[in-house]
């Protein structure tokens, strides 16, 4: 794969160690051992301490996963989440969900000494715009990004052109629920900002996977 063309992939998310001392009320991450451990090999290869970016949190189930598979000493993972919830958490406490991150992140960090975790609380287009502080240095350049925050499609748009500046030659960028949402009106599913993003920048990426069934093969190594 060459060095400069940056990956996306597409419907697919991470599942904690469940065996571990964790609090999870939900998992929706069916696709995530099959297909996450893959990611790792395209990661950008360099010895510099590796960046990554979750847009979304919730509980910590991919924050952890992030923390005990994809992370070394002195790695850094910044977490964007209003833990405000969106339409479909009218029902939720998030309160307690953002108390469960932090006592997730707590324990996986037990596991893996020396890494930084940053959590930002705010609206991803101002978590993201502080990332931008730093483009000029490519040192700062994330290595992955998940992006499952909100799921209004003005939001996804929003956070996936933001995301995709931030992210290094060579990164990997993942969307969850791809195909989340139906019967929902589209303008709140992902799928519409999702497609407009890849259509839009296709000349720059390489799709390695799409909603967990379909994989594209031109120009990309078989997972």
């Amino acid at each position: 794969m060459s060095e400069n063309v940056k990956v996306g992939v597409l419907g697919v998310a991470a599942a904690g160690d469940t065996k571990s001392n964790y609090e999870f009320t939900q998992d929706w991450f069916q696709y995530g051992l099959q297909l996450w451990p893959h990611l790792v090999q395209h990661l950008p290869k360099h010895q510099d301490p590796r960046r990554i970016l979750e847009i979304g949190s919730f509980e910590g189930r991919s924050t952890v996963w992030l923390i005990e598979n994809m992370m070394r000493p002195y790695d850094e993972l910044v977490c964007i989440d209003t833990w405000a919830g969106g339409e479909e958490h009218s029902k939720v406490n998030m309160g307690e969900v953002e108390a469960r991150f932090d006592r997730n992140v707590e324990e996986a960090r037990k596991k893996v000494t020396h890494i930084k975790v940053e959590k930002i609380k705010d609206v991803s287009t101002y978590g993201l715009a502080k990332q931008m502080d730093w483009l000029e240095n490519p040192l700062f350049m994330f290595d992955f990004i998940y992006v499952d925050g909100s799921h209004q499609a003005p939001d996804v748009l929003c956070d996936a052109v933001m995301a995709w500046r931030v992210l290094r030659d060579g990164g990997v960028m993942v969307f969850d629920d791809y195909l989340w949402g139906d019967p929902r009106m589209p303008l709140h599913r992902p799928k519409i900002a999702i497609d407009a993003f890849m259509n839009i920048f296709a000349a720059e990426m390489i799709v390695l996977h799409i909603g967990g069934q379909i994989r594209s093969e031109e120009h990309t190594s078989e997972l």
